[in-house]
């Protein structure tokens, strides 16, 4: 009997709740697969009094039995990894198996030296807002093929080659470009080998192993970072990650085929929250942002810069249902919305005084855009002890099926507060 596989997605800009929601899930799966993206992502778990927060580990860490798989979409920071695995073995919460795929890339040291000095090359006006990680060099070294995989750290001839190759051009540019010191290759290598005696019990091949769990009928979840809305081809160019956060990126980030997929669950905020530069429509930069940004506790995981907070746009996200096939949806953070009054909602968009009912990916035009709103009522009551749907006020039950109606698409799970408990399932 075949298996089941499930992608999880944020429907919007980042930073949905996608850990949470693996975490809800995740001991009902046998294999997690972490399939895009890099330690530029933090996903936030909350058990009991414990806060985990996964940059590169799938959100599956923490359940014993469970198979956890950074795939080939991942670019892995190896210092980062390291320290995440080293911090849930000190905790004693390493319950999962891991396996790493070796045709992952590795984030250089000097992808995070470029990352920074492309970003202040660019001017106060036209930079991206990225986090210095340097996902967004490894990505291009990764399609310019001369970048450094994790099988390659496990091979010293191999290593020694794509290194004195990759240090060659990057010297240049630092010295030549941006008038900086060149980086000493002994020194890389050194720290380059030294990653790849501690990552050796992890590596295989990924692709492989969750096509053999397939076979043995085992369900695999893929957990993807960041959100549609920063996807490299279909979210708002420039202002978007180096990866395909989007459904379609869990194929190709493990190596399984399209067929194979039976559910996308897009994970949606009851709001919208987006870090970094780029349009963002529904943007409230009154009091009613900075009430959601200090009641939803929304400074970045990865960075923690503050995130620009504003209201539920339907625009975006019936697009994001569309271009990843969202065949359900988990709304998080509802709980953020107790009191207040009145919530608004954003159904279109005037742009050039068009009244526009479909997204725009082009960030000159959506920056222009105003949004169109409706006012849906609020509620006053507290939803943290909520455990079932019929449990909410009313009107917090009315917010859920307007979303529903809306996109066509069911909500199986709602967030009432940050704890695993704080969850309703509905239709799992």
């Amino acid at each position: 009997m075949a298996g089941q596989v499930d992608v999880i997605i944020g429907a919007q800009w980042g930073d949905e709740g996608k850990g949470r929601v693996v975490d809800a899930l995740a001991g009902r799966m046998d294999v997690i697969v972490r399939y895009q993206g890099g330690a530029n992502a933090g996903h936030t778990v909350i058990v009991g009094d414990e806060k985990h927060v996964f940059h590169l580990l799938p959100s599956g860490m923490l359940y014993s039995g469970c198979l956890c798989v950074i795939g080939n979409g991942v670019v892995v920071d190896p210092d980062q990894l390291l320290s995440e695995l080293k911090e849930l073995q000190e905790k004693g919460k390493d319950r999962a198996r891991l396996l790493i795929s070796g045709s992952a890339h590795v984030v250089m040291p000097y992808h995070k030296v470029l990352d920074g000095l492309d970003e202040k090359f660019r001017g106060q006006d036209r930079q991206i807002g990225t986090t210095k990680r340097g996902i967004g060099p490894c990505y291009v070294d990764k399609y310019n093929r001369v970048g450094i995989r994790v099988e390659d750290l496990l091979d010293g001839h191999v290593l020694r080659e794509k290194l004195e190759f990759n240090l060659e051009i990057k010297n240049l540019l630092l010295s030549r470009v941006y008038d900086e010191s060149p980086l000493p290759f002994d020194d890389l290598y050194d720290k380059a080998l030294t990653w790849g005696k501690a990552l050796a019990p992890y590596v295989g091949d990924a692709s492989l192993l969750v096509d053999e769990a397939l076979g043995e009928g085992k369900s695999v979840l893929l957990e993807g970072a960041q959100g549609t809305l920063l996807d490299a081809d279909h979210g708002t160019y420039p202002f978007v990650t180096s990866s395909h956060p989007t459904a379609a990126g869990g194929c190709l980030g493990v190596g399984i085929g399209p067929t194979r997929i039976d559910r996308v669950i897009g994970i949606v905020k009851a709001y919208c929250t987006r870090v970094g530069d780029g349009p963002f429509p529904t943007e409230d930069q009154g009091e009613k942002g900075a009430y959601l940004r200090e009641k939803g506790c929304e400074f970045g995981a990865t960075t923690g810069r503050p995130r620009r907070c504003g209201w539920l746009d339907m625009v975006a996200l019936r697009y994001a249902v569309r271009v990843n096939g969202i065949t359900a949806i988990a709304l998080t953070k509802l709980d953020v919305l107790d009191g207040l009054s009145e919530i608004s909602v954003c159904t279109a968009y005037e742009i050039d005084g068009k009244k526009e009912r479909h997204f725009t990916n082009n960030s000159d035009k959506l920056i222009e855009a105003r949004p169109i709103y409706e006012t849906l009522p609020g509620w006053s009551e507290s939803l943290d002890a909520c455990r079932t749907f019929d449990s909410l006020p009313q009107a917090a039950q009315d917010y859920v099926t307007y979303i529903e109606k809306t996109t066509g698409v069911p909500v199986i799970l709602i967030g009432v507060g940050p704890k695993r408990e704080q969850t309703i399932l509905r239709g799992l």
